[in-house]
């Protein structure tokens, strides 16, 4: 089994998820205002060491992924946060795209862009001891978007960023996002997942991807933010689910992002979906849907380590409960 494989499969691991925790500088400064704190890198640095130092986290987390800035920053003690990452039994990672631009000829969409210099980034990384990346595109739902052109676009950046991950040693994420945002139904939804999961599958295998070393991060099929109805967690595993199996066989594993949904309804829908049987494993890789409970605790509390902890592992824990195989389950 290549290296690839191997960390693919650990991130993938029963009964645990992926916490995003990759907010660029300006997100994570604008979540850092709204809770009353000041927007430092130092700030920015305890809040994600708290994150990392909380107390048996890898029992339901398999690995943390960060922003450049983080990669390269220390906790208190010194250590690198890549160290002290795997030192607490997790797998480090890198988000690696720049961010999602207007894409020309296409008003309202968007190109994730990044792809220059990647290569050496990459090495880069891995030589800081990253194990894998992610990168994220991002497609909008209206009567007529997203559009084939917007489609096949970003398909053809994510292919590219994972052949540039597996050639550097790295598992790359992939993942292909389409948004909330709107007032769609589940079925518009299925089917815009459908065709953005068709392209992306399309031209990773022309780029001979090993899909063995790829970890999917899908949206979940939900209606649309402002859609009058709300899908039951059934509803949404059903055709969720009914998305994934054109899926290919032999990739390692699909980890959903939480796409803005609150908490406990991420939770509830993950758990419907572990009910039903796949090829590869079903998984997690949330990233407000774990933390921001934790944030509030923290900034609430005057940035006490305890509380953002505690309020952390209390989310890490109902996530692995809801993906954990239902033999564990048995003897937890």
């Amino acid at each position: 089994m290549s290296n690839c494989r191997r960390t693919a499969a650990e991130m993938v691991s029963p009964g645990r998820g992926i916490l995003a925790a990759d907010e660029s500088i300006k997100t994570m400064s604008s979540r850092l205002e709204k809770v009353g704190i000041a927007p430092t890198a130092d700030a920015r640095r305890a809040y994600r060491e708290m994150l990392v130092t909380t107390p048996g986290i890898a029992e339901g987390i398999s690995g943390i992924i960060f922003c450049d800035e983080t990669l390269n920053q220390q906790l208190s003690d010194g250590r690198p946060f890549a160290q002290a990452t795997r030192e607490a039994g997790m797998l480090p990672g890198v988000k690696v795209d720049t961010g999602a631009k207007p894409l020309a000829g296409r008003p309202g969409e968007t190109i994730t862009e990044g792809l220059d210099g990647l290569s050496a980034r990459l090495a880069g990384y891995a030589a800081q001891g990253a194990a894998f990346a992610k990168w994220r595109a991002v497609l909008r739902i209206t009567d007529d978007l997203p559009s084939t052109t917007a489609i096949r676009a970003n398909a053809h950046a994510l292919a590219r960023y994972a052949a540039a991950c597996q050639e550097a040693g790295l598992v790359p994420i992939v993942e292909p996002e389409v948004l909330m945002d709107g007032d769609h139904t589940l079925r518009r939804c299925a089917e815009v997942t459908a065709r953005v999961h068709a392209a992306v599958m399309a031209e990773l295998a022309a780029f001979g991807v090993d899909m063995a070393g790829v970890v999917l991060k899908p949206n979940m099929v939900v209606e649309g933010a402002d859609h009058p109805h709300r899908a039951t967690p059934e509803e949404v595993a059903e055709a969720t689910v009914d998305v994934l199996r054109a899926l290919p066989g032999d990739l390692a594993g699909v980890a959903f992002l939480s796409g803005g949904q609150d908490p406990a309804r991420a939770t509830a829908n993950l758990a419907a979906i572990q009910l039903h049987h796949t090829p590869w494993p079903l998984t997690f890789s949330f990233g407000r849907a774990l933390v921001d409970p934790a944030l509030t605790a923290w900034a609430a509390s005057g940035r006490s380590t305890v509380a953002g902890q505690e309020a952390l592992a209390d989310r890490v824990a109902a996530n692995s409960a809801a993906v954990r195989p239902r033999e564990l389950q048995a003897t937890a």
